[in-house]
């Protein structure tokens, strides 16, 4: 992955947060509210844009894992953690003093800190020495880098990092970004996508489909382990019909490389 060339990009970062079901795989994912700017009513991954307050002194010396990485990439793992907790109540933290991952218990007292970090009353930095909690950053693996086509008016520079949830984590939507959520297997998030009672964006649509290569959560996390993350960003093209088109490198391990742009641009509403 690769620093941005230009700082009209807005950086954002997301998590697959993944578990083992009866039948497979299954992901996390929420339904965005439909007042919400970019990707309303879309099934999407819990996410959101680096904030400020992400890179503030103090962070970094309460992050596993952290070795090695620059600042920007530093930031966007502690924004996929910090928006994982204010959307989904899920979070990838130790206890500083035991070195173990909370527990539900310890989770359901720290409820209370999602809407203040989510309105930025309060820092991540903050949150964790109150709290005496190290970010578990060490628990994420990179997963795909997407930066939005230049033709769109909002830009998005954003990582997608893969983790196992905790087992005792109960996942709930805020009710504020999203007001739905399910744990669904990634061929039914796309079988429901082409019957038109879910809205997936291409983006999302590409990695549920990369995920629903791997049969399991071990599976997952080695297959995204051994290969590198290719940078996409899409760009408008022709195909061999002269039809608009929106391609993708083939390198980044896709199942397509190109969809029609009328398609993207007109992903289909949910029924009523």
């Amino acid at each position: 992955m690769t620093k941005p060339a230009t700082d009209a990009l807005i950086p954002a970062a997301t998590i697959l947060l993944v578990r083992d079901g009866a039948e497979g795989i299954e992901v996390f994912m929420v339904v965005r509210h439909h007042q919400i700017d970019f990707a309303s009513g879309a099934l999407v991954f819990p996410g959101g844009k680096v904030d400020a307050l992400d890179r503030a002194e103090g962070v970094r010396g309460r992050v596993d894992g952290a070795e090695g990485l620059d600042d920007w990439e530093f930031s966007m793992r502690v924004a996929a953690i910090r928006e994982a907790f204010e959307e989904s109540a899920v979070l990838l933290a130790r206890e500083e003093r035991t070195g173990r991952v909370v527990d539900a218990a310890r989770l359901k007292a720290l409820d209370p800190y999602r809407d203040p970090l989510n309105k930025g009353e309060i820092g991540i930095a903050d949150f964790l020495e109150r709290e005496g909690l190290r970010l578990a950053g060490d628990m994420l693996t990179p997963f795909a880098h997407w930066i939005t086509p230049n033709m769109m008016p909002k830009r998005f520079d954003t990582r997608f990092y893969l983790a196992a949830a905790p087992e005792d984590h109960l996942a709930v939507h805020d009710g504020y970004e999203s007001v739905d959520s399910v744990w669904i297997r990634p061929d039914v998030a796309l079988r429901e996508a082409d019957a038109g009672t879910r809205t997936i964006i291409f983006p999302t649509r590409m990695n549920v489909a990369k995920l629903g290569y791997s049969p399991n959560v071990t599976a997952a996390i080695e297959a995204a382990r051994g290969k590198p993350v290719v940078t996409v960003e899409p760009v408008v093209t022709k195909n061999e019909a002269g039809k608009p088109v929106l391609r993708i490198p083939a390198e980044a391990g896709y199942p397509v490389t190109e969809e029609p742009l009328e398609a993207v641009a007109n992903v289909a509403k949910p029924k009523a």
